[in-house]
This record gives structure tokens, C-alpha cells and sequence, in this order.
């Protein structure tokens, strides 16, 4: 019987058919190599080790779990990486596909650290809160469009596939589940810098009640500022629209 670590967000999928959606969606993609993100019990691992001809690592930082691991899959010898997933250094030399049930309590911490490895990730599939499934996913226009939406698909084409009931956990979570997959995007959209362009992103919704003109005023000059798409809010600009305002940020 394994404990249950509710300080790393752990709820263990127990549904089959859920795992083998996942799986299916994973090999949909283009790979060679895969990290799966805390493989806890195995639920999806004992799929992922079966998938032929690929270079497999599994990030794990509960030593429990490391160890059952382990004693359950024993071809997981010397593929296991028993650290915190946000310390670790890339896993791989070549391009990889990222896997997992992530943990909910820092699984925008771990999207955002993929976000810093995409000039080397193939294809993502993460099971994520709803909410935040729904969040990575939104379109400009929707009230739940924000700074990880905008972030994540600058760089990745993302699909929401399919949502998971929270009887397909042990223990059941509070929160409803659903799967997503990023692509990286074909035609890698043009930008000042990405350190402009995140700074700019973040600072619009930081206050996206305001008007544009007003919450990122510290970022322009006033000619620029007087364009018309400034009188938008945050919400209502599209991918593109704040990439093509970053070639007129301040220097």
C-alpha cells in the first residue's frame, strides 16, 4: 500500500482506459526520446516502457515510490531520476516528448519549465486541473485567457483533448481533470526578444481590468501609445497582436 503525499499533490490514476488514452495521444507525435513527470505507481509508466525504439527517463521525487517503482519494473533500472522535477537539468541531449499526470499543486511551475525547453521538446501530453487545462488552452476574447495562455501558445499548438472524471483517481482529487497536448508551433511567430515579449504579456494582465494604454503605459512612448489596439484590454489581443507590439517596446 503506498502513502499518499498530499504536500506533492499525488492522486494515482487507477483508470485504465484513461492511461490509454494518454498513451495513444503520446504516440500520436513524433519522438525518440521521453520523460514521463512523476510516474508515481506507474499507471502510465508500464504503457510507456512498451513503446519500441525509444530512449525512456521517469522524474520521480518521492523515494517511496522510487523504490516500488523499481520492484514493479525492474527495466527501470538506471532510468529513474529521483529528484524534484523543477531542478533538474535537461534530460536529454537530443529532442524529447514530455509525459505525466501532473501534480497539481505545481503543475504551472512545470509548464512553464517545458516553456524554457522548447527549442527541444517534440510533443507534450499532461494531465492537468481543468481550470488550468482550460487556462492553457483559451482563446483572446475569453475571460480565463491570461499570461499562461499567451506564453504557451507563442511557442506550442496546444489541444485540449479530453476530460477525466475524479473517479478515475485514488483518492478521488476535489477538481475535475483534463488532458492536454502541445506541438510546437511551425512557424515560430517573431518577437522583439522573448525576454520583451514575456515582460510585455505579463505586465498587460497583471492589470487587465485596465485598458492597455493604461497598464502597460511604463512600456511605450506616447506616439505609440496613442495607436487604437491600446484602448483594448489584455484579453482581447491576440498571440500575434502582442508579439507584433513588442517591436515598438521601449529600447
Amino acid at each position: 500500500m503506498l502513502t499518499l503525499r498530499k504536500s506533492l499533490g499525488q492522486h494515482f490514476l487507477k483508470d485504465e482506459n484513461v492511461a490509454r488514452k494518454v498513451v495513444s495521444a503520446l504516440i500520436e507525435c513524433h519522438f525518440t526520446c521521453l520523460l514521463e513527470i512523476g510516474p508515481g505507481a506507474g499507471a502510465l509508466t508500464k504503457y510507456l516502457i512498451s513503446i519500441p525504439n525509444i530512449h525512456f527517463k521517469a522524474v520521480e521525487f518521492d523515494e517511496e515510490k522510487i523504490n516500488y517503482l523499481l520492484a514493479n519494473f525492474p527495466q527501470l533500472n538506471q532510468k529513474l531520476i529521483h529528484q524534484d522535477f523543477l531542478q533538474i537539468e535537461k534530460p536529454f541531449e537530443d529532442k524529447f516528448a514530455v509525459v505525466g499526470n501532473f501534480p497539481y499543486n505545481i503543475s504551472t511551475e512545470i509548464l512553464f519549465k517545458i516553456i524554457d525547453w522548447k527549442n527541444d521538446i517534440e510533443c507534450v501530453v499532461g494531465m492537468f486541473q481543468k481550470e488550468v487545462a482550460r487556462r492553457i488552452s483559451a482563446k483572446q476574447g475569453n475571460k480565463i485567457y491570461g499570461i499562461t495562455s499567451v506564453l504557451t501558445q507563442a511557442f506550442f499548438d496546444v489541444e485540449y483533448l479530453f476530460e477525466v472524471n475524479e473517479n478515475s483517481f485514488a483518492p478521488p482529487p476535489k477538481v475535475k481533470s483534463a488532458v492536454i497536448r502541445l506541438k510546437p508551433r511551425e512557424k515560430l511567430l517573431p518577437m522583439k526578444t522573448e525576454e520583451d515579449f514575456f515582460r510585455l504579456v505579463k505586465t498587460a494582465f497583471n492589470q487587465r481590468r485596465k485598458i492597455l494604454r493604461n497598464a502597460v503605459h511604463d512600456l511605450f512612448d506616447p506616439e505609440v501609445l496613442a495607436r487604437e489596439i491600446f484602448n483594448k484590454r489584455a484579453e482581447q489581443l491576440s498571440v500575434e497582436d502582442f508579439s507584433a507590439l513588442s517591436f515598438q517596446m521601449r529600447p
